[in-house]
């Protein structure tokens, strides 16, 4: 365990990501170096760790935690997880509450709509499409879920397949509702992405569906990456925390989009 001991000003979520990093590193974590580490009560760990067990990031054990078996196909998706982690499970929440029995949805890879899936406990005759293999396994074990996956090549960075057959499995469907996530959405240039495969699985995903739902926190809004997905005009509604600044919500009303901010 390092000496060097952060500040204690540390919020939950920096914290989190800490802990991930000495989890890939040592394998394992104890409660009480943990607490001396962050300068932070053992209560505090522990509620870190609870937290991190249930998004799936560790697993617990007597006086600490350990590290998933798992290899690196999972870990950039387990690192941005940890990122704005509260705010994500709360908009997962809002986004499963807006499932109906019987309806066909696609949900997009991304550790928002991750968190989207975990809530999804409780469905009759739903159809799930995806192009996440974590999705697809979390949605799967639900009772009276049918899932779908898009075929294609796998990309490692988001545990989902890419290319052509996925683009063209995806055209070839009609869905009532699509859970987007995005790395970064601006007025000006839509949704965006560092990937110009995923962006384009994405956006044959909003042609597929009758409705998009945008799944987004605060920190993602004024950022541009280098592929363009879709224009704001392509999105239903945004899910979002509430966070957004005064200005971004007026520019996300002038493209009539319906805005759902959680807290």
């Amino acid at each position: 365990m390092p000496s060097r001991a952060p500040t204690p000003s540390l919020l939950a979520a920096e914290r989190r990501v800490r802990i991930g990093e000495l989890l890939a590193r040592n394998g394992s974590v104890r409660v009480n170096e943990l607490s001396r580490l962050f300068r932070v009560t053992e209560v505090t760990v522990r509620n870190d760790l609870d937290a991190m067990a249930r998004g799936g990031l560790l697993v617990r054990d007597r006086g600490g935690a350990i590290a998933h078996t798992s290899t690196s196909l999972s870990t950039a998706f387990e690192k941005r997880a940890l990122e704005h982690a509260e705010q994500k499970r709360r908009i997962g929440r809002a986004a499963a509450a807006l499932v109906d029995d019987g309806e066909t949805v696609i949900l997009d890879a991304g550790s928002t709509v991750m968190e989207m899936a975990r809530n999804m406990t409780a469905q009759k005759s739903l159809t799930v499409v995806t192009t996440g293999l974590n999705i697809a396994a979390q949605v799967g074990a639900v009772p009276g879920v049918h899932v779908l996956v898009a075929g294609g090549f796998l990309s490692p960075e988001t545990v989902s397949t890419v290319g052509a057959i996925a683009e063209r499995d995806l055209e070839n469907l009609i869905v009532d509702k699509l859970f987007l996530s995005t790395q970064a959405f601006n007025a000006e240039s839509g949704l965006t992405d560092v990937s110009l495969d995923v962006a384009r699985v994405k956006a044959a995903m909003i042609r597929s569906a009758r409705r998009t739902f945008l799944l987004a926190d605060s920190s993602k809004w004024g950022l541009s990456m280098f592929a363009k997905v879709a224009s704001l005009t392509e999105i239903d509604v945004l899910i979002t925390d509430n966070g957004l600044p005064k200005g971004a919500r007026k520019a996300i009303q002038n493209f009539d989009i319906e805005l759902m901010e959680t807290v």
